[in-house]
């Protein structure tokens, strides 16, 4: 069963077509995302995803990929500390933080980095209930 300290890595990159169908889906067209000429003429010198898509990684980590069955988001808290590209690879990683057995939750620090620089772009944390898998 899961412990303190034990965590799960999905490595992960958005095309700019990602990006766009994002805009379109969650009505956040700002130019910063979508225009080419908005996103060069910016101190990023290009377009830069969407902070939520970036940090979207973790509902599939959690939803589909690490313990899945079951799990019903309780909070998650969100730090964006540097802009995030298309067409580059990013690595999110979960880390069980405290666990809570007697209610079936686990806390866990959530993180994302630039694999090729190793800086980390997303911090934050998440409260994730379930009876089904989290069972000690």
């Amino acid at each position: 069963m899961l412990q303190p300290g034990d965590e799960f890595r999905h490595k992960y990159s958005y095309t700019q077509d990602d990006v766009d169908t994002f805009a379109r889906v969650s009505g956040d067209t700002n130019p910063l995302h979508i225009d080419p000429a908005a996103g060069k003429a910016s101190m990023f010198g290009s377009n830069i995803i969407h902070g939520f898509l970036g940090a979207s990684v973790f509902t599939k980590i959690f939803g589909a990929l690490w313990y899945a069955d079951g799990h019903v988001y309780m909070t998650q808290s969100l730090k964006w500390l540097k802009p995030m590209f298309v067409n580059t690879e990013y690595e999110a990683v979960v880390k069980v933080k405290e666990i809570f057995k007697e209610k079936n939750r686990i806390l866990y620090d959530c993180a994302v980095y630039d694999v090729a620089t190793g800086e980390q772009t997303i911090a934050g944390e998440a409260l994730l209930l379930n009876k089904k898998q989290y069972v000690w």
